[in-house]
């Protein structure tokens, strides 16, 4: 193709595009007071596969966009009109006289840059396809044919996209029926004042409403039917009331078959293949008496939803686990400890700390374990690493005096002796350089009567303040998992001067609507810190648990941002393999840059080293967030409650 005849093509379309951009029906006049039905046409045709019918929406929700797709002669020419298309927008909401509101402008330019990214061809290159070919095979074939490559999801996230391109977003509710009545800011005094106020007593109500779906281990109800599920456990084990509270009692009878489900709480076959298959296999399986008085009994997962889907396996994880039995160290090392481990037991990522894991099994097994690859059975009678091993380990913190903080986990490290313990804290504790240790363990969650007044005052001897810090760092997923018996745990810890602090994993079992931000204040009540919220390891067997990062961080800010200050001191991150985490609100440090035909996105994770030191970022293909939100709907949520996720980059 001649220069003269792309020329005289690119001003035509120019012309077509800046039309439709200083089109005031167009562009600002958008759906600031559309009725939820308009404004999420969309879902319903979605939910129910009408591949056509989402496909229309996509070209009516951009029609310059469409017409560039359509009428540019090839890819390359399309770049650059939908380039020069997106920076007369830009140039367009920059100008001096434009009428759109800030926020929804911003919305806009979050839209143009995330675009602009995906149809790079630097980025094209760094994904290993382009987005902007399979969006001109969409709009040139006809939706049956295209649909054979291209998914639904791909459609809907383009179709979100082209909206927020286009001002029509749908994010803000100028009725005032939600968040703040739009007279509040012209407003002055008492009177301003009462506006306000009702405004927010509309968001309480609605977040206590949200709170109420998810009851914790700390309502009446909750104990008393709890009581009775104990007392069903200790009766199948021949055990007494006094049992009960035994670490060592309860460690003697952890669950590793599949009778006691079946007998006890009642599970799918679906659910007894998997565990019987987990037994043959070798497969860590294990769930302590304790945590099974967690869960209500019968077939369909209720409240206890959460916990179940811990420590039940689903049969795809087990398949998957069972295919790669041999080579399981290499295919589950998402976070690269191979090659960050520079003596056996220690792993080290960043310049002051390093992690020590002196044991390698649980009282029981978390299905999304980060180190599956490494735990061989629950309470492995092998899982302590020798004394020489160990010691080997300890040894060299004495030649990296850089570390000052060992955060001790596995594994379960509350699961060996009391003496072991105490061993190695001791030797920690006479490196000088060391000012901090963690215990990383699940046993005030899982196990909580291993807090004993002796293993607490084994920790609390090397707590020494001014000096060195001993700190519990443990792994709450669920309101459901708060109970008096945890609760109880947590105060002797803290009683004994240690902090508490809980990293969650954010998982398809607690991302609804407040259900996080309801475990965040029911901690905060029993004397825990929020810590990390971590986005699921990106493990291939673990899929069906992942949840998109766009949901994350609609989470932290559309929810979590409406507690008090005290109660949100977690941090939302992504683990980047080898690296370690990256900051998920610290936009400076991820993107997203390109889209795949099954409607993933691709993020580029900038490492923590950044602006430090030259490190290659890294590149993940998240879960779909329309495959996300079907898995809600299935679960009985209405999706249109998480309409804006599709803004979150």
């Amino acid at each position: 193709m001649n220069k003269e005849i792309r020329k005289n093509n690119t001003l035509s379309l120019h012309s077509g595009t800046a039309d439709f951009i200083n089109d005031s029906e167009y562009l600002g006049n958008r759906n600031d007071t559309a009725t939820p039905d308009t404004r999420d046409s969309y879902i319903e045709s979605s939910l129910n596969d009408e591949y056509g019918a989402c496909v229309s929406l996509l070209w009516e929700a951009n029609p310059p966009i469409y017409r560039i797709l359509r009428q540019a002669p090839d890819r390359t020419t399309a770049r650059e009109l939908l380039f020069s298309y997106l920076e007369q927008t830009e140039q367009q909401l920059l100008a001096e006289n434009t009428d759109m509101h800030p926020l929804e402008v911003s919305t806009i330019r979050d839209c143009i840059r995330v675009f602009k990214n995906v149809i790079a061809p630097v980025n094209e290159n760094r994904a290993g396809f382009s987005s902007l070919q399979y969006l001109r095979k969409l709009a040139l074939t006809n939706p049956r044919e295209a649909g054979r490559e291209i998914s639904l999801s791909f459609v809907v996230e383009f179709l979100n996209l082209f909206r927020g391109l286009a001002g029509n977003a749908g994010i803000y509710d100028r009725s005032g029926e939600q968040g703040m009545p739009a007279g509040f800011l012209r407003q002055r005094g008492r009177a301003a004042a009462l506006k306000r106020t009702e405004s927010l007593d509309r968001l309480c109500f609605h977040m206590e409403a949200s709170f109420s779906r998810y009851p914790s281990g700390l309502d009446r109800e909750v104990i008393a039917k709890r009581r009775e599920y104990r007392e069903r456990i200790l009766s199948h084990f021949g055990g007494s009331p006094d049992d009960w509270g035994n670490y060592r009692w309860q460690l003697r009878h952890v669950i590793r078959e599949v009778d006691p489900l079946i007998e006890l709480i009642g599970i799918p076959s679906s659910q007894r293949e998997a565990v019987k298959k987990a037994v043959k296999n070798r497969i860590p399986f294990g769930i302590t008496p304790y945590y099974l008085s967690l869960m209500d009994p019968g077939h369909a997962p209720g409240d206890d939803h959460a916990i179940r889907a811990q420590v039940i396996p689903p049969l795809d994880y087990v398949q998957k686990m069972a295919d790669h039995k041999a080579d399981r160290g290499t295919a589950f090392d998402f976070m690269g400890e191979h090659d960050t481990s520079p003596v056996d037991l220690v792993t080290r990522r960043y310049p002051d700390i390093a992690i020590l894991k002196p044991f390698n099994t649980c009282a029981q097994i978390c299905v999304y374990c980060q180190r599956n690859w490494e735990i061989d059975q629950v309470l492995d009678s092998r899982a302590l690493a020798s004394r020489e091993t160990i010691q080997n380990a300890l040894n060299w913190f004495d030649d990296h005096k850089g570390v000052t903080e060992v955060l001790v986990t596995g594994g379960d490290p509350c699961i060996m002796r009391d003496e072991t313990l105490k061993w190695i804290l001791d030797s920690l504790s006479r490196k000088k350089q060391i000012r901090r240790i963690r215990i990383g363990t699940r046993t005030p969650v899982v196990l909580p009567m291993r807090w004993t007044d002796e293993l607490v005052r084994v920790l609390s001897e090397f707590h020494d303040p001014g000096t060195r810090e001993i700190v519990v760092v443990t792994h709450f997923e669920h309101s459901y998992e708060v109970t008096p018996e945890a609760m109880e745990a947590v105060r002797k810890i803290r009683r004994a001067g240690m902090g508490v602090y809980n990293q969650q994993v954010f998982t398809i079992e607690n991302s609804r609507r407040f259900e996080t931000v309801k475990l965040r204040r029911d901690l905060r009540l029993i004397g825990v810190d929020p810590y990390y919220t971590f986005n699921m390891k990106g493990k291939g067997e673990m899929r069906r648990y992942m949840v998109p990062i766009a949901r994350l961080l609609q989470e932290r800010k559309e929810e979590a941002r409406l507690l008090p200050g005290l109660d949100r001191t977690d941090e939302p991150v992504f683990n980047v393999p080898r690296l370690g985490k990256n900051h998920l609100r610290a936009l400076q440090d991820h993107q997203v840059i390109a889209i795949r035909p099954d409607g993933s996105r691709v993020y580029e994770f900038h490492p923590w080293e950044k602006n430090i030191a030259l490190v290659e970022p890294f590149y993940y293909a998240d879960v779909p967030i329309l495959d996300y939100l079907r898995t809600l709907a299935a679960r009985g949520e209405d999706v249109r409650d998480y309409r804006t996720i599709w803004y979150y980059f």
